[in-house]
């Protein structure tokens, strides 16, 4: 595809991926409390299984993996890919791509209705025009674009093939 920059590619993704799965599993603190890993449809599911995989090298606690739908221009409502009692639980939200913050704040909608034991949040890439004050716990790659940059993430039969700027 032409315009297409690259930022990240295969190998640079899963190596972002197993470091966040790594800090999330020493912050987690070996409590044995269940975590459930919410993917933000699309991409942000394929990126949510791949931490779940790396995840259970480092915690022996239960990881659930739901995902969120929601429509992320006008996020008016999130639908769960199930319900769950999110009391006492450790919740970690993940995206693709952060922008705005609209997206991560909208897809904590349906805790509101819970007490977790935490909530965090989790983004392969970040970038830097913060509208809503929502700031990831876990960032892949933390990138300065223009207004006008569309940051891709690739995926592909639930792979990350990269990352890239278009």
């Amino acid at each position: 595809m032409p315009g297409k920059k690259n930022i990240l590619n295969k190998e640079a993704a899963i190596q972002k991926l197993h470091r966040m799965a790594l800090e999330l599993a020493e912050n987690l603190n070996g409590d044995g409390v269940p975590v459930v890993l919410i993917g933000i449809r699309n991409s942000g599911m394929v990126v949510a299984e791949k931490i779940g995989s790396f995840l259970k090298q480092y915690i022996a606690s239960e990881i659930r993996i739901i995902a969120a739908s929601l429509d992320k221009t006008l996020p008016k409502e999130v639908t769960l890919s199930e319900s769950i009692d999110f009391n006492g639980l450790h919740v970690v939200l993940i995206d693709d791509v952060t922008d705005s913050g609209r997206t991560l704040l909208y897809a904590l909608k349906p805790l509101l209705a819970y007490h977790p034991k935490s909530i965090q949040t989790m983004v392969l890439v970040e970038r830097m025009h913060k509208l809503f004050p929502v700031k990831p716990d876990y960032v892949g790659l933390s990138i300065a674009t223009t207004l006008q940059d569309h940051i891709q993430v690739e995926v592909s039969n639930g792979e990350v093939e990269g990352a890239y700027i278009v």
